[in-house]
């Protein structure tokens, strides 16, 4: 069997009762980054062996971890943060997992993009999630698909390119178009801040963008 666990983004103690409860009854957990899940592992006393599994060698293990289950073996996939698969590694393994007839669970749990739409102030009864921006191929092309999307727009992007992205938002939906830019959810120094694109511009031109960020974008009228 195959568990799919989200862990928390940010205090560990949004992680759930039945999570913990998976995670120490598996025989092994992959974790994409197996120091961090480390941090967390040892904070609920959980000792399991750990296996690494991340975008640099998730296709040369996937059928070695299939062969583990089929030989009876229940592992647990989590990931750095939030529920594997969304924009982290994780698909890869469970379509492997279902064309070899093992069953697989995905719990409910943490995720960046659901507080982040709401937190906004935007329409949240229908949205859609881009993930991460291409960073070079494709960028302008996805932009322009979405000019005339009507429901509201959720993105994943680094501090680093913040005020480019947005600069390019400002190109594609308008000066006035309504966003809010979420960082460091279920953190410390948790913020959103709202307004148009040309005022977040202005903010964050002034204020140096940090942490991980949720970016979200009303739709068009």
């Amino acid at each position: 069997m195959l568990y799919i666990v989200p862990t928390p983004v940010g205090n560990l103690e949004d992680i759930t009762l039945r999570a913990i409860q998976v995670l120490k009854n598996a025989d092994a957990i992959i974790a994409e980054d197996t120091r961090k899940s480390g941090i967390l592992l040892r904070h609920f006393e959980i000792s399991k062996p750990l296996v690494s599994f991340h975008k640099f060698n998730e296709h040369q293990i996937v059928s070695r971890l299939v062969d583990r289950m089929q030989q009876g073996d229940t592992l647990a996939l989590v990931s750095d943060a939030g529920t594997p698969g969304i924009s982290d590694p994780g698909f890869l393994l469970v379509r492997a997992a279902i064309a070899a007839d093992i069953e697989v669970i995905t719990l409910p749990g943490a995720t960046a993009m659901i507080p982040a739409v709401v937190n906004s102030g935007l329409p949240c009864d229908k949205f859609i999630f881009e993930g991460f921006m291409p960073q070079k191929k494709g960028r302008h092309k996805l932009m322009e698909s979405l000019k005339t999307e009507s429901r509201t727009m959720i993105f994943y992007e680094s501090p680093h390119r913040l005020l480019k992205t947005l600069e390019l938002f400002k190109e594609t939906f308008g000066e006035d178009r309504k966003a809010a830019v979420c960082r460091e959810i279920s953190k410390i120094h948790e913020q959103t801040h709202r307004g148009t694109m040309v005022e977040l511009i202005a903010y964050f031109t002034e204020t140096d963008p940090r942490g991980e960020i949720v970016l979200v974008v009303n739709g068009a009228d």
